[in-house]
């Protein structure tokens, strides 16, 4: 079993720019396009109070630092790990791999951290991450941060 959640995506022409590299900012999106998925396969019920109830999962930061140049139509996996995990806060870790004639590439890697918040918008506050998805996330654990998310579920 791998330590990471994976969405698999193959590039097409709008997410290039004129000289037919993959534009940066599609990076950004394939990492908000990842967690979603993740929500609708790994945590329906947290992805229900997102949509029906008043969770909020803003996001905080997100960075990608890039390695290599991918094109339209080349096949990517997009990997995300759980880096930290926090009363209130997680970030993710993703790699970007292209995969092709059998042969992985790590072409990128970032990171993206979130809150968890509550209450309507003009009192919108900091609220513990749902127990449910702390449980989804469990499986996708980085290696270097397996102890941190560990302690901090618990409440350490």
């Amino acid at each position: 079993m791998t330590n990471y959640y994976e969405l698999r995506h193959t590039v097409g022409f709008e997410e290039t720019n004129f000289v037919g590299n993959v534009y940066y900012v599609n990076y950004l999106r394939w990492q908000g396009k990842c967690r979603e998925q993740f929500l609708i396969d790994m945590a329906p019920g947290v992805l229900a109070e997102v949509m029906e109830d008043d969770l909020k999962l803003f996001t905080l930061k997100a960075e990608c630092e890039f390695f290599a140049e991918i094109t339209a139509f080349d096949e990517l996996s997009v990997r995300m790990r759980l880096e930290e995990l926090t009363q209130t806060q997680i970030e993710f870790g993703f790699d970007y791999v292209r995969l092709k004639d059998g042969a992985e590439t790590l072409v990128a890697q970032g990171k993206q951290r979130i809150a968890c918040m509550r209450g309507p918008n003009n009192a919108t506050v900091p609220s513990r991450v749902p127990a449910a998805l702390r449980e989804a996330l469990a499986p996708f654990t980085s290696a270097q941060a397996g102890r941190r998310a560990v302690s901090t579920a618990t409440g350490g």
